[in-house]
């Protein structure tokens, strides 16, 4: 088996680049100079840049006996384009960084550049760049970051939201979650379509990241994807914008935690995936109650709440009028 440390830097990086560069081919005017050079050159159309930046770590956010490299590539790709999205930003390029142990398998690496590839091509964001270090034994890091232009519109920000906005969501709730808790609970196989289903939203989650303009254009006063919990996230809203959420149990049950979900975890458990399961990235907006939701083009958005304002919690969110003893992601939090 061939390992990273029988190639150079350069024999790496001749096997990797063509697998970016086959996926999305900016004309010169995108990308003036690409990947290659001490540093890429990326035109930005109205004059502002969104950028962020998310990492992956083995053994923390992926493990090896669950994901495929190309599931690592995929997973790693989404989740910074959501956050360009949850911007109102198009993506318009990728830099990929990678650390790894010099025992790595090549074909690994290679998996994980086809599944960014596939990402990029969909999305239509070229990797620009990135770099490539040597690890301690056993340490594999990606680390992904996105950049964005908004066409000329203003960020939509978590700070936007309003009193008598709805609050919709595009995408899926709890899959990612509930995924992970088959995992968890020794369920890596067996099942039948609704378990695979949910394995295969945990490994390589396809959020609407092309929902975040559609939202922008539409007048959202604010977005934000699913990364931690819808409950967690739409919390971080309700604070920036000092306001209250409330989100109904019933559009929550009947439209996110009914089906493969509910048949794989039961009723109750689905709900708290749905409320707390994080690694979802779709996307949550706030809209001023004229906006018709079901004529937004593309992927459909459901209203699941209203902002309002703050109660005797303060900025707060709840289903029902209840605060919901739910508890999304935090990266430290018993680590």
């Amino acid at each position: 088996m061939e390992r990273l440390r029988d190639l150079d830097e350069a024999e790496l990086l001749a096997r990797v680049l063509p697998l970016y560069a086959a996926a999305v081919a900016p004309d010169d005017a995108a990308l003036p100079v690409g990947p290659g050079d001490d540093a890429a050159v990326l035109a930005t159309p109205s004059g502002t840049v969104v950028a962020t930046t998310d990492g992956m770590v083995r053994g923390r956010d992926w493990r090896d006996d669950w994901s495929s490299p190309h599931d690592v590539g995929v997973k790693v790709s989404v989740q910074n384009l959501a956050d360009v999205a949850a911007m109102g930003a198009v993506p318009t390029g990728l830099l990929v960084s990678l650390v790894a142990d010099p025992d790595t398998p090549v074909d690994w690496v290679l998996g994980l550049a086809e599944g960014i590839a596939a990402v990029s091509r969909e999305s239509g964001a070229p990797v620009v760049g990135g770099d490539l270090s040597s690890g301690p034994a056993g340490v594999v890091t990606v680390t992904l970051t996105a950049l964005g232009d908004l066409r000329g519109r203003r960020p939509v920000r978590r700070s936007g939201a309003r009193p008598g906005d709805v609050v919709a969501v595009c995408g899926t709730l709890g899959t990612s979650g509930g995924g992970l808790a088959l995992y968890l609970a020794g369920r890596s196989s067996g099942g039948g379509e609704d378990a695979d289903r949910l394995r295969a939203a945990h490994r390589a989650p396809r959020p609407p990241w092309e929902a975040g303009p559609v939202a922008a254009e539409a007048g959202a006063h604010a977005l934000v994807d699913v990364s931690d919990g819808l409950v967690t996230d739409l919390g971080r809203v309700a604070r920036a914008s000092g306001v209250g959420i409330d989100l109904s149990g019933e559009a929550l049950r009947t439209r996110f935690a009914s089906g493969p979900l509910e048949r794989c975890l039961g009723a109750d458990e689905a709900l708290r995936q749905v409320l707390g399961g994080g690694e979802e990235h779709s996307l949550v907006g706030c809209f001023p109650a004229s906006v018709d939701l079901g004529a937004l083009p593309g992927r459909p958005w459901v209203a699941v709440g209203r902002v309002g304002g703050t109660g005797p919690d303060g900025a707060s969110v709840t289903v029902d009028g209840v605060v919901p003893d739910v508890r999304g992601w935090d990266h430290f939090a018993g680590a």
